[in-house]
This record gives C-alpha cells, structure tokens and sequence, in this order.
C-alpha cells in the first residue's frame, strides 16, 4: 500500500496531502512531464490546499487589552507549520500568496524545529488567503473552520468586534473553532464573563494578555 508521495518541493507527502494529489492534481496530469517544464518552479493551488488540510490553521487570536473598547484585542490568523527540514516549502508558499513571514513555531522549545508560515495582516487575509480558499476549498471538517474564520474576518471589517454585542459573537465563534478552544487557556464562560464586566478588567488586567 502506497504511504508517501515524493514532494515536487523534496520530502515526503503524508497520505492526506497525497489524496489531494491523486483526486485533483494527478487525474489532471498537472505534473505531467509538459507542465513540470511549462511552470517548474511554479505551486499547484490545490498541493497549496492540501497541505493546509495536513499542516494549515485558521486561528482567531483573542488578548484581553484595556486600549480596546471592549477591552479585547482580536487578530485573525493563517498558519501552516512544518518542519525546519522543508523550510522550502513554505518558502514556496509565502512567494505564491505574496504576503506573510516565517518564523519559529515555539522559540522557548529548544527541541522543537518546526517552522510557522503566518498570514495576519487582515487586507492579506481579506484580498489573498480568503479568497484563495474559496475557490480552492478543503474538503474535510476544516472547511468549516475556515467558514467560521471568514465570518469573523468580515465582522471585524465591518467593525463589528469595537461592541459588546459584537465581540461577544466573535468570542462565542472563535470558541467554537479547532476542537472547541480546546488549547486555549481561559474558558469561554471565563472570558464572557470578563466581556460582561469591562470595569474590572481595567482594574485587575495587564495591558495586553493572551486568551
């Protein structure tokens, strides 16, 4: 039984991304051997996807920040890890979106060498990333994230997160993405209840903290 699928960029390709290869880029003779010389250094959208289905996040980044109306900073984010090894994937896929920066996934880690592809700036996200998956769009439980991901992005566009009513949407929606908040270190009745008591975070929160 066929694991791995050889990377055009090196490496190997777990069996997720290898079903996106074989369903829209093989069937399609994308990396034929006339293509491969027509764009040799050149990304397949749908490798771009399927590598975000194995190694991709959409994140909504929550900090409690008394220079907020709602005493909370909220900031939408794209990722996709992968190992130092393959640096050059990434690399690839910062050139193809033209936007973003790499960086180390846990400085504190010593051990840990992955890397972190990052898309955070919300015109980015708005005119490249957003737009890019909606015409490319995943095909597991992710897909839903993303939906979720783009909402809020819109919200906050329409200024949306600058009241309670708002922020407090936004806080229920990003909750409900990657497992639930599952890795997040405040509870969500935790931080509606700060949302609902904005005189006491003023007096008893730091200026900028991460939810």
């Amino acid at each position: 039984m066929l694991e791995t699928l050889k990377s055009p960029l090196g490496g190997d390709l777990s069996i997720s991304h290898y079903l996106w290869y074989n369903h829209y880029i093989m069937s399609d003779n994308v990396l034929s051997a006339d293509n491969q010389q027509e764009r040799p250094n050149r990304l397949s959208p749908w490798y771009i996807t399927g590598f975000t289905e194995g190694e991709g996040t959409f994140h909504i980044a929550i900090y409690r920040d008394d220079k907020m109306k709602c005493n909370f900073k909220f900031i939408p984010e794209f990722h996709i890890n992968q190992s130092l090894l393959r640096h050059e994937t990434l690399e690839a896929i910062k050139k193809y979106f033209g936007c973003g920066y790499i960086k180390r996934n846990h400085r504190q880690n010593i051990k840990d060498d992955t890397q972190v592809y990052v898309v955070r700036n919300r015109s980015d996200l708005e005119n490249k990333i957003i737009p890019f998956f909606k015409k490319y769009p995943l095909l597991s439980n992710k897909q839903k994230t993303f939906l979720t991901f783009e909402k809020i992005v819109k919200m906050m566009s329409l200024g949306k997160h600058g009241n309670k009513t708002g922020a407090k949407y936004i806080i229920k929606l990003a909750y409900s993405m990657n497992k639930r908040g599952a890795y997040r270190k405040t509870s969500l009745k935790e931080l509606l209840e700060d949302l609902e008591s904005s005189e006491t975070i003023r007096q008893n929160a730091p200026k900028a903290q991460k939810i």
